[in-house]
Formats: C-alpha cells, structure tokens, sequence
C-alpha cells in the first residue's frame, strides 16, 4: 500500500535548504527516537519539546537502526514511512528527518538546533549530542514522561493477550 505524501518527511539536504530560510531569532528544537506505536506519551513529549522553540526537527530511526538499537527480531512494527506518516499528522512536529545511524550525531550535527530534547529516561549526560547542542550555546532538556506509556511495554501487553 502506498501512503499519500508527506511533505514534512524530507532529506537532510532540503531541511538545510529550508533552514536557510529561517529568520534570524527562529529556535529549532530537535528530539529523535522510533516512535513505533504512537501513544500519549509520545504526544506528550512532542507537544512540550515544540513549545520550548519556534519549530520541532524530529530525528526518526530508520528500520535499520530500530533493530540496531535490540528492540526485538519483530520490531518496529511499523516501517519508517508509515510511522513518519503518522507522526507528520501530529501539529507540534514541523519536520522529520529518517536516520540510519544506530544515533542521531551525525543528524545533530548537520540539524545544529539550539534546544535538545528527549524523555525523561535519559539522563543528561547520555543524551547524545548534548556536547555538540551546549558547545554552540544552545540548552539539553530531559522531559518528565507521562506514567505509565512506553511503546515496550504496549508491545509486552499485546503478547500476552492482555
């Protein structure tokens, strides 16, 4: 099945285009993860990384790299189009960029946002790039999660029937 387009799934190389662009003053947020079933957690974090700037960049691991990161032989179970399908329905992510290193460094590297996000499961000091984001004065924000939601524990929930 084909999904429609998706105009804010793009290339490295259109974002820099568009980055270009920005107006001086415009604060780019940037946060990555699978995003493999979408759930209020995840709409949570989004919505409050997207209020800490002017837009949200959102590094999404590509097939590849979710089974890098030992999530399972099954996962994702959603391929990458049909999750960056998903997550462009979502008004707080203004862009997405699919990545297939096992992290998002490189894409850091290349995006240069001056806020860094990710959930409140990751301290600060493993959150990767967070050298890169404070080197260049930007700020690292560690976000409480909403109890209760993680994708590895729907998916725990789905194999055993409950």
């Amino acid at each position: 099945m084909t999904l429609p387009a998706n105009d804010k799934l793009m290339s490295i190389r259109t974002f820099l285009k568009r980055k270009a662009e920005l107006k001086p003053g415009h604060k780019l947020v940037f946060t990555n993860g699978c995003f493999d079933i979408l759930h209020p957690g995840h709409v949570d974090l989004l919505t409050r990384a997207r209020a800490l700037g002017s837009s949200l960049v959102l590094g999404l691991n590509s097939d590849e790299s979710v089974k890098m990161l030992g999530k399972g032989d099954d996962r994702p179970l959603n391929t990458q189009e049909e999750r960056a399908f998903v997550l462009a329905g979502l008004a707080c992510v203004d862009c997405i960029i699919v990545f297939h290193e096992s992290t998002p460094l490189e894409l850091i590297k290349a995006v240069r946002p001056q806020v860094l996000v990710k959930g409140g499961d990751w301290t600060p000091d493993k959150i990767v790039g967070r050298y890169v984001v404070e080197q260049a004065g930007g700020a690292v924000h560690s976000l409480p999660l909403l109890p209760g939601y993680s994708t590895t524990a729907f998916v725990e929930r789905i194999r055993a029937g409950v």
